[in-house]
């Protein structure tokens, strides 16, 4: 099965399927939803099948291809997983089926406001393919050019899906996405051609003695700290718009507000995990030296990101940017978690990235059948909306939770991993990071209250409940958010080994307990 160039392949259906949804007739909508959702589901089960077979106690890096793309200037078709990007990736192709089944009957409107379609609705659903196969590719390259070339080929289909198929200001939202997105991808583009250079150096200089991209020899090179810092700065920027992290975190809540529900779950449940898998994968593995010497000042950022972003979030009227802002302040931890240099907060972080894509999933797909019912996303519209649609409320009840790590559910042991991996190592900022903990329970449960409980609005009593269809696409999400709250260890077990080796990269350890008189900090007897 090693044989089987299962990421290529992996890659090339849903552009294939894109292209075939493409060209059918502007008038054989339902086909193009139907062949989009068989090819989303054929991807699923074929990266399934590839996760299955994937060996954690094999090499770091497997289902490994590579062949020469651009010969002359080094750059290869390179692709391969490791247990990180593995599980993204399944991630990915578990939540795009079900955006397609979420997304059937709303046209890929934004279901906040009546706006028309810019483009025609089989042209959503092909780029909702596109956008899988860019995903997949990001997270599956191991050769950094070309993964700034997937980098930056995700902004074609997320570009048009905002700006086509948003709100009322949709145009804004989609422009200013677009600029963020290319200022941080030029940044890193300099970055990118830099490395080239530094590797065509001989050995005796920190060289390899040949330009390479491919970041298994990359990794390799003794860049001088100067240098490094700068391109370690180069990465981190682009990274950390994506992510997002204040104070580059602006375009989010517009894209929120705009985008159509179901683009929506795959840009904040996906897309932004680039930024953060891409600090991990790269900012600490290419340059260690300059991730250390950043550290203090990325701490600081990702605890103001924890705060800021769920304060704002307290005081938002509009659904879809409330959750944007949750978003905000979680992956605030994610940077935590990936910066506090332990095993503990890195797996920590990994496994955030997983469960805040399933979570936040979930939440907007709920919002989008609430908003597509009432035609409005202020919450000031709702109330005791469980009276008369009570599977919404419940389903929406247990994304919400998740969202504010209620222990059992998902996010739980994530964000425990992450505070406690950070604490081992920076206490002032795990301490203030855990006030984001109640923020949150704030956040939640008064969105829940004002939208769900109390007497029903009279606009609000003729709401219907969710239909089968909506139960398919968001009943998945809320399975899998239970049973990886339950028993996360599977995950675990393919994570944790690429993690010690970015450990060993960065020349980090895990602290050791301290002990004090008789007790060890930790609480245990030695």
């Amino acid at each position: 099965m090693e044989d089987f160039p299962w990421l290529s392949v992996l890659i090339a259906v849903p552009l294939l399927g894109a292209l075939l949804v493409g060209v059918l007739p502007r008038a054989r909508e339902e086909l193009a939803k139907q062949l989009a959702l068989g090819v989303s589901l054929l991807v699923a089960a074929g990266a399934l099948v590839m996760a299955a077979g994937f060996d954690t106690g094999g090499p770091r890096f497997q289902y490994e291809e590579k062949y020469w793309w651009i010969k002359q200037f080094g750059v290869h078709w390179a692709v391969g997983v490791d247990g990180v990007a593995l599980v993204l990736i399944v991630l990915s192709v578990i939540l795009v089926p079900l955006v397609v089944l979420a997304s059937w009957t709303e046209d890929g409107r934004s279901g906040g406001v009546d706006v028309p379609p810019k483009r025609s609705v089989k042209t959503y659903f092909a780029l909702l393919l596109a956008l899988e196969a860019m995903m997949i590719g990001v997270f599956a390259a191991t050769d950094v050019f070309l993964f700034y070339v997937f980098f930056e080929a995700m902004l074609i289909p997320v570009y048009f899906l905002i700006g086509s198929y948003g709100g009322a200001q949709r145009s804004y939202a989609a422009v200013k996405f677009l600029l963020y997105s290319l200022f941080g991808g030029l940044l890193m583009l300099v970055a990118v051609i830099w490395l080239y250079p530094l590797s065509a150096k001989p050995a005796s200089q920190g060289g390899l003695g040949h330009g390479t991209f491919l970041f298994s020899e990359l990794s390799t090179l003794n860049i001088d700290p100067t240098t490094a810092r700068w391109l370690f700065l180069g990465f981190f920027i682009a990274f950390a718009i994506k992510a997002p992290m204040v104070p580059v975190h602006t375009w989010l809540p517009d894209a929120a507000q705009q985008s159509p529900a179901g683009a929506l779950v795959l840009i904040v449940g996906v897309l932004d995990k680039v930024g953060t898998y891409g600090m991990l994968r790269f900012c600490l593995e290419l340059f260690p030296g300059a991730a250390t010497w950043a550290t203090p000042v990325v701490l600081g950022f990702a605890v103001l990101s924890i705060i800021y972003g769920a304060v704002l979030a307290i005081g938002q009227v509009d659904l879809k940017r409330l959750v944007a802002y949750t978003s905000v302040s979680h992956f605030g931890f994610i940077v935590l978690g990936i910066f506090a240099m332990t095993s503990q907060g890195q797996s920590g972080a990994t496994l955030y990235m997983v469960n805040h894509g399933f979570s936040t999933g979930a939440l907007f797909l709920i919002v989008g059948f609430m908003i597509a019912r009432r035609r409005s996303a202020r919450i000031s519209d709702f109330g005791g909306v469980q009276k008369v649609a009570p599977l919404l409320a419940g389903t929406f009840l247990i994304a919400g939770l998740s969202g504010l790590s209620l222990p059992g559910l998902a996010p739980f042991v994530s964000e425990f991993l992450v505070l406690t991996g950070t604490f081992s190592r920076y206490r002032v900022p795990a301490v203030i990071a855990a006030v984001g903990i109640i923020l949150a329970a704030v956040y939640i449960l008064w969105m829940y209250q004002r939208t769900m409980n109390g007497p029903t609005v009279e606009a609000a009593k003729g709401m219907k409940d969710l239909s089968r269809r909506e139960l398919w696409a968001v009943g998945p999400i809320i399975a899998i958010i239970v049973a990886m709250g339950f028993f996360p260890q599977p995950i675990l077990n393919v994570i944790n080994p690429s993690v010690e080796k970015t450990m060993v990269r960065v020349e980090q350890h895990d602290p050791a307990p301290k002990i004090t008189g008789n007790v060890a900090e930790n609480g245990a007897r030695p």
